[in-house]
């Protein structure tokens, strides 16, 4: 798994709460249970609100697997197809039956059996983009939900603050605990601001992150498959793939999916 998110995570909650110590405060003045039951609980009723029970547990799935796919190595893609592509060259499509089970890669496989089987290359092509497709399309469920909790918190921790500044003013004849209850209601506020922006919309960007640049790998190899049954020379391919993988690498695919 890349450890950016973690990294970040922890950085950011390191910054806030050295800020604080810094200012002369601390750390467990905003761990209030209150706030932290109506943030969390209530964004995430809000969320499931607004999509399906299915949906949700979706969600924490792709969740999951934001945090631990594994980047996706473009080079390992390269490599396989370039000799399978020379091996085509020389004996023919047919001659790739018996490197099949040195395929580790399902969507590569199927593609390449595919090819073998003599499908049309413009079915093979509108096959396995619909998988790429529906890939995308899963995904956008998950980044969704996430990204609408970070729309619905902040707006949520206003409500918190709401509900404490109403404590506030029951306690009006109680000069001496009315600077805690005030300090106190805002932190729901703090809370709802926070969670948008460091964990809720970091996490949807970081799914559909992942998701482009496993993507970006999926498409790769419809190219090369392509380039495989058109009889392609193998250098063609391997320049063609190159060239692909610099456009749709990490930061290209990041790029598509912003």
């Amino acid at each position: 798994m890349d450890p950016a998110t973690v990294i970040g995570l922890v950085a950011a909650f390191g910054a806030i709460f050295t800020t604080q110590i810094l200012e002369g405060g601390s750390p467990m003045s905003i761990m209030l249970l209150p706030p932290l039951i109506l943030i969390f609980v209530g964004t995430m009723a809000a969320s499931m609100a607004g999509n399906t029970l299915p949906t949700t547990i979706g969600a924490f799935k792709w969740l999951v697997y934001g945090f631990t796919a594994k980047k996706p190595d473009l080079d390992s893609v390269v490599d396989p197809l370039v000799k399978m592509a020379e091996k085509a060259r020389r004996e023919g499509l047919l001659a790739l039956e018996s490197e099949m089970e040195a395929v580790d890669d399902p969507f590569m496989k199927k593609g390449l059996q595919m090819a073998v089987d003599g499908t049309d290359p413009d079915d093979l092509y509108e096959i396995l983009s619909a998988e790429v497709k529906s890939r995308k399309a899963a995904a956008a469920i998950g980044i969704g939900f996430w990204t609408d909790a970070g729309g619905y918190s902040p707006t949520i921790g206003i409500i918190g603050t709401c509900l404490g500044l109403i404590h506030v003013l029951e306690n009006l004849s109680q000069p001496d605990k009315l600077g805690h209850l005030i300090a106190g209601a805002f932190v729901a506020t703090l809370w709802g601001i926070l969670s948008a922006n460091v964990m809720f919309l970091p996490w949807g960007k970081r799914i559909k992150n992942v998701v482009a640049m496993e993507c970006a790998r999926m498409e790769l190899i419809i190219d090369g498959v392509l380039a495989i049954q058109a009889g392609a020379n193998p250098r063609v391919v391997a320049s063609k793939l190159q060239s692909k993988m610099i456009a749709t690498g990490p930061s290209g695919a990041a790029k598509e999916a912003a």
